[in-house]
């Protein structure tokens, strides 16, 4: 990485001594220490920050059933780290039934549902099997970038389409 050195408002290269003000000079003598410096040109203004999204709505198609009956549909999802892929491979349920995987991984996933006030995997076990399967198609979305399609061309007919590539679970690729 190369460092450059800051330059002054005077004009001086790096290194060089920096003038000092001749007594004859506005601002010099006595009276220097207690006026303000001369304003420095305004920075140009920086280009907006490019940030990352890393929280998603969603609204499932049928919604899950609390005790009370109430019907959860809205909720968001946050994009998942290492951790939420590595932390349930530990747990005994996805040790002896891989199909559990999806349910821990999107218990760790989902920030909000409705207004539950805590999205755990006990919730997402007791959701609608098609609300399940939203979910996993919808952290596949969000966390692949869109990385997992292709575009190909039917070798009968030469029409172009999309093929889906990545795992058919959570957490394969």
């Amino acid at each position: 990485m190369r460092r450059t050195a800051v330059r002054s408002g005077t004009g001086a290269a790096p290194g060089e001594p920096v003038p000092s003000p001749s007594p004859s000079a506005p601002g010099a003598g006595a009276g220097a220490a207690e006026q303000a410096p001369a304003a420095a040109p305004a920075p140009a203004p920086a280009a907006p920050a490019l940030r990352l999204q890393t929280e998603f709505p969603f609204e499932l198609p049928r919604g899950y059933v609390d005790e009370a009956g109430t019907v959860h549909r809205d909720g968001v999802m946050r994009l998942a780290t290492a951790r939420d892929e590595l932390v349930p491979l530990r747990d005994i349920r996805v040790q002896e039934n891989p199909a559990y995987l999806s349910v821990v991984l999107l218990g760790r996933v989902i920030t909000r549902l409705g207004t539950l006030p805590l999205v755990h995997d006990g919730v997402v076990e007791n959701m609608f099997a098609s609300d399940l399967a939203f979910l996993q198609d919808f952290y596949r979305q969000i966390n692949a970038e869109g990385h997992t399609r292709a575009a190909v061309e039917c070798p009968h007919c030469a029409e172009p389409f999309e093929v889906e590539l990545g795992g058919s679970r959570l957490g394969e690729s």
